[in-house]
């Protein structure tokens, strides 16, 4: 298959066989799950849900103006083209969501949105570091609470103290998020409008695979 570039590792929401989302993956597992015939397409229209095989979906995908153009992406083969779906369906996994977000570094840059809470300008993530508000030297914990993104010049200025020490103010109090930073910037977007009739902060949260 041929794509443009970032197309096949750009991300596909997957829901278990009850239609809950469970995981998000890239465009590359997606296709491969449907080719296996673990997963189906689910198509979202107007509120309603139809589900393809990866055939069927190939044949759909003939005929392009029954999508939005401005918000497809499209995979090429030699012989065909297929659109990439946004939602696939495990048919024969039914285990539930996770019930908490993972703590690690990529959510941690998403939830405070790549922008350091100290300065507020925002910096690509190799530009910025993970800051303990209070200092571990001073007992404080590696956690939602108390870890945020800080520029360098920030966090060399606040070395091992706390931002009053420092003359440093949070931009926002860290928080817990309540599903996936990822998602919510995901959700941003156009291209993944479709996302959101499969999300509910009332019982579930995406962890990233």
């Amino acid at each position: 298959m041929e794509a443009g570039a970032g197309v096949l590792d750009s991300s596909v929401l997957v829901l278990n066989r009850f239609f809950m989302a469970v995981h998000v993956v890239s465009v590359r597992r997606a296709f491969s799950l449907l080719c296996k015939r673990a997963a189906e397409v689910v198509h979202v229209v107007d509120d309603r849900f139809d589900a393809f095989d990866f055939e069927d979906w190939r044949e759909i995908s003939a005929y392009r103006e029954l999508f939005d153009e401005d918000d497809d992406d499209w995979v090429r083969t030699v012989s065909f083209q297929i659109r990439v779906p946004r939602v696939i369906r495990l048919v024969g996994y039914g285990k539930m969501p996770k019930a908490q977000v993972k703590f690690n570094r990529r959510n941690i840059f998403a939830r405070d949105e790549n922008r350091c809470q100290y300065c507020g300008q925002k910096f690509p993530s190799s530009e910025l570091s993970l800051d303990h508000v209070v200092p571990r030297s001073m007992g404080g914990a590696t956690t939602w609470t108390n870890v945020v993104c800080a520029c360098v010049a920030c966090n060399k200025r606040k070395g091992g103290r706390t931002p009053e020490e420092a003359g440093l103010r949070l931009i926002r109090p860290p928080t817990v998020p309540k599903r996936s930073p990822v998602i919510h910037l995901k959700l941003r977007s156009r291209k993944y409008k479709s996302w959101k009739a499969f999300l509910s902060n009332a019982y579930w949260s995406v962890e990233l695979k």
